[in-house]
């Protein structure tokens, strides 16, 4: 596409700061909270990952869309960001997977971008001042008028989004990384062993699911607001909670529930979210992090051993909250310092601030999935 048949777009942040750039994807008016994502592949995992719901994406990658997009790189229905922000747009992919440009799929899901812009110095920006809510309109270019409404938008903290993003019905999940992408000889060992998991969908990805499948889960999803005594009542061997977008200490139902399970000292995983839903459940409290971690190279470890993880979230777990009684903490985000594991002393539940299935990312976490298994194959043997 020429610069003379793009559209004007218009990029304001909270504080007033203004760019000017051009359109891609749907025209209109979007407004959410403006966050950096820092890694080099994986544009469209990112874009319909449900823990970017309210959210406006900066890929701080300078070219977007190179290889279009396909219906199987999706983790949910459908994009779930706000809007996104590229440096450049590739307006025609090249990939033998490819079915569709990005900014053709953007529109046709009627999701704003704008591209043009210096995205290292709006990087530099959030980094230096925060995460903070920011507009992106090709109907509004007027500066002053775009801030009023942007300004007028609530903050990410106390936000319950889950809501928006949880299942509205109970279903099966049972298909597998497919052959082609396994990476993990191990996920065969399982042989005709099947474990039943209740997964709590606070905003799940598929491809969370499909490594639960592949390790010889059946998994039953549930949406956020399911009893306790209903997901007992499906007799599981574990429970998996999902990651998902929003403030963590605004899902109470979701705390609740979890707090009730805690009771039936079942195997329990939680990634992201639900590593921090399990955190409240547990008696400790989170807080929201200045700009977040969202990207694909996070160090994270604890007593000699890294590993480099995929991480998406806004908030995180105070240590100093946490019950030492009950848990200790396994896992530190190395960059700084921050909670990124925890593991309870005496029963056989854990969680961690990543997403150990890694799509996009390394795989250096997935063996928290084996270790899931592991314990339910302890208990079933007990």
């Amino acid at each position: 596409m020429s610069l003379s048949d793009a559209i004007p777009a218009l990029l304001v942040l909270a504080d007033g700061t203004a760019y000017r750039g051009w359109s891609f994807g749907a025209t209109g008016t979007t407004i959410g909270e403006v966050v950096f994502n820092t890694g080099m592949t994986g544009y469209q995992e990112v874009l319909t990952d449900p823990s970017y719901c309210g959210q406006i994406v900066i890929f701080t990658y300078p070219e977007l869309g190179n290889t279009g997009v396909n219906p199987e790189d999706e983790e949910s229905l459908r994009p779930q960001v706000r809007g996104a922000i590229a440096r450049n747009i590739c307006h025609q992919p090249s990939n033998w997977r490819s079915t569709q440009s990005l900014p053709d799929y953007l529109k046709q899901n009627q999701i704003p971008g704008i591209y043009g812009i210096d995205t290292r110095a709006l990087t530099r920006k959030i980094r230096m001042f925060g995460a903070m809510n920011g507009g992106i309109s090709t109907e509004i270019l007027d500066e002053a008028e775009l801030l009023e409404q942007v300004q007028a938008f609530p903050n990410m903290a106390g936000l319950n989004l889950v809501k928006e993003v949880s299942t509205p019905q109970v279903y099966e999940w049972s298909e597998p990384t497919i052959p082609e992408w396994e990476f993990n000889p191990e996920t065969t060992a399982n042989g005709q062993e099947t474990f039943t998991v209740v997964a709590i969908d606070f905003g799940v990805k598929r491809n969370i699911l499909r490594r639960l499948a592949s390790y010889g889960c059946r998994v039953i999803v549930v949406p956020v607001n399911t009893p306790a005594e209903e997901i007992l009542s499906y007799n599981p061997d574990g429970i998996f909670l999902s990651n998902g977008p929003g403030d963590p200490s605004a899902v109470t139902e979701g705390i609740e529930t979890v707090k009730a399970l805690l009771e039936s000292q079942k195997p329990m995983f939680g990634i992201c979210m639900g590593h921090q839903i399990l955190g409240h459940a547990l008696g400790a409290e989170t807080f929201k992090l200045k700009f977040g971690h969202r990207g694909l190279n996070q160090p994270a470890g604890l007593q000699r051993r890294i590993e480099i993880t995929s991480q998406n979230h806004s908030f995180a777990i105070n240590p100093d909250s946490l019950p030492q009684t009950l848990v200790e903490i396994s896992h530190l985000n190395l960059n700084d310092r921050t909670v990124a594991g925890v593991r309870h002393k005496s029963l056989p539940i854990f969680s961690v601030q990543y997403h150990p299935e890694a799509s996009p990312g390394p795989h250096d976490a997935d063996y928290l999935f084996e270790q899931f298994v592991q314990a339910m194959r302890s208990l079933r043997t007990v």
